[in-house]
């Protein structure tokens, strides 16, 4: 699971989350060298001729493709979210690839977690809802992982109204 829930030592709650990365960088180093020599097993036969020269530029240009690509993957991963739940206050930071970090804090008794099946940008979309105002959360998630979280976010929730 991309998250990860630490216990601090005046009971305080904390989640991390961020994006699941299935390709750890070995693996992205065996995908592009794959690539390239894959690619270039139908040059072999037209080495020697001007053709190979046509050919070469495009080959090339589908490596670079699938390098940036994937590269541009592992920056989005960059991507958190923390929420900390402590007995007065809930606080949400999300901190983006690029931009501002936003904040979102709310008193941990009028703190509410939901899941909405249907209707957000998302199935089984997460929110927060207190002070106001209404915030994702875990967006990036996939929907096993938003399930299992709204279910350990509301025991801490609940865990800290009770205490």
């Amino acid at each position: 699971m991309p998250h990860r829930w630490t216990h601090g030592p005046d009971g305080e709650h904390e989640v991390v989350l961020w994006p699941h990365r299935s390709l750890p960088r070995r693996g992205f180093a065996a995908i592009i060298l794959m690539a390239f020599l894959l690619a270039t097993v139908p040059l072999y036969g037209l080495l020697g001729t001007m053709v190979l020269w046509g050919l070469l530029p495009f080959m090339l240009l589908v490596v670079g493709g699938l390098w940036w690509a994937l590269e541009h993957t592992y920056k989005t991963a960059e991507m958190r979210e923390t929420l900390t739940i402590t007995p007065d206050l809930t606080r949400l930071v999300h901190q983006p690839v690029k931009g501002e970090i936003l904040t979102w804090e709310c008193n941990t008794y009028w703190t509410r977690a939901h899941s909405h099946a249907s209707g957000g940008p998302v199935e089984f979309y997460l929110t927060l809802t207190g002070n106001g105002r209404e915030v994702e959360l875990g967006r990036f998630l996939t929907e096993k992982e938003r399930k299992v979280l709204i279910g350990e976010l509301q025991s801490a929730l609940r865990e800290m109204r009770d205490s």
